[in-house]
């Protein structure tokens, strides 16, 4: 599908869209041995793929200022795995592969990663790690260099190979940043929530977009979610539509109430109240709710492209899944009550392609989806 509905003109900072990411690519500013594959590339990211080599650490770690991570791995390593065939990352450890990919970006260029969707909804911790990094996630301006994944399976365990994309990568020419004004000057154009998911409510902006959480059951026959089972079989990454919802997952269906108590270190797929849009023009990322309101955290797969949820009429929406892991307490949450906010960002220019299923997204038009691995109707 190709995009027509936001202005032809590029702009001069934003995130780059798809033939940016190519042209890119052609500079030199991401590369792998063998090439960086055209199949790697969606509307407004990179999937990164994990490269040969694997070790089992102690610990989570940041390399810190001026220290390679592999400097790290020699004091942290456990022992090494090699992914040029199938490997078992086991629930509960800590594991750090180098990537294909690396990069050499631009002085006005940086980058941020998150895990994919599917990643997220098995409950498999990634964050991406460079070297002389001082945060996770992100990768700073100019920088130079290979990148690693820090993997820790919460839930289940899950065999992994060489090859496979766990996470994505988007990169920005500069720090446009995002306003509030920004949200609704797209939300006038066309709406980024459907209406009628809104029960009567107005959208709120406030540092972004607010989400909130369906507990009614009506869009799904009485389920609101799913509770992930102790002890669940091995995943293997590269089975899909294969594994039964009831050997990994527990339904959960509402209540009178409209409520739902979270248990303390359990992990839960619900699905948000509002449909929602991203514009061919702009792409957003989901970003926790604080702590301070609830003792939950949602998400862990938080890159949304531009067209998800969204046709040219700017009718409809899609719901936005939540990822959601309780902390040390119960807590109960009420159908409706916002449990974390979309912030939108521009492009460069509109991707030459959207998200959907014309570029074999898996989670276009999604209600109560679990990862593309379990079979559902």
């Amino acid at each position: 599908m190709t995009s027509e509905a936001a202005a032809p003109r590029a702009r001069t900072t934003g995130i780059l869209p798809s033939q940016a990411l190519r042209r890119v690519i052609a500079e030199g500013a991401v590369a792998a041995d063998g090439g960086v594959p055209d199949e790697i590339i969606q509307p407004s990211s990179l999937d990164l793929r994990l490269g040969p080599r694997a070790w089992r650490v102690r610990t989570s770690f940041l390399p810190g200022k001026g220290v390679p991570v592999a400097d790290k791995l020699q004091r942290l390593t456990m022992h090494e795995i090699d992914l040029t065939k199938p490997a078992v990352l086991e629930r509960g450890c800590v594991y750090m592969v180098e990537l294909q990919e690396r990069l050499d970006l631009p002085r006005d260029m940086w980058a941020k990663a998150n895990p994919k969707s599917s990643t997220g909804r098995l409950d498999v911790f990634t964050r991406l790690v460079t070297d002389g990094c001082e945060s996770f996630e992100t990768v700073e301006a100019g920088y130079r260099g290979p990148l690693y994944l820090e993997i820790a399976p919460r839930t289940f365990s899950v065999k992994v190979r060489a090859g496979q994309r766990l996470n994505q990568l988007r990169i920005w020419r500069g720090r446009p940043g995002t306003s509030d004004s920004l949200h609704r000057e797209l939300n006038e154009r066309a709406p980024l929530v459907d209406p009628a998911s809104l029960e009567g409510d107005q959208p709120t902006f406030r540092d972004g977009l607010w989400v909130s959480v369906d507990l009614s059951g009506e869009a799904h026959g009485g389920l609101i979610g799913y509770r992930a089972r102790r002890h669940a079989p091995l995943i293997d990454l590269d089975l899909i539509d294969h594994y039964p919802v009831e050997d990994f997952w527990e339904p959960i269906h509402a209540n009178a109430e409209r409520t739902l108590i979270l248990d303390p270190n359990q992990f839960y797929i619900l699905v948000s109240r509002e449909r929602i849009a991203v514009p061919p023009d702009s792409a957003a990322e989901m970003v926790a709710y604080d702590t301070s309101f609830g003792e939950f955290r949602i998400h862990y797969a938080g890159f949304f492209d531009p067209g998800f949820g969204y046709d040219e009429g700017g009718k409809g929406g899609t719901p936005a899944v939540l990822e959601v892991r309780s902390h040390e307490v119960p807590f109960e949450i009420a159908h409706g009550q916002r449990v974390c906010r979309l912030v939108y960002e521009r492009l460069l220019e509109p991707p030459e392609t959207l998200y959907g299923a014309g570029i074999g997204s898996h989670y276009q038009g999604q209600g109560l989806k679990l990862a593309k691995h379990f079979i559902q109707g």
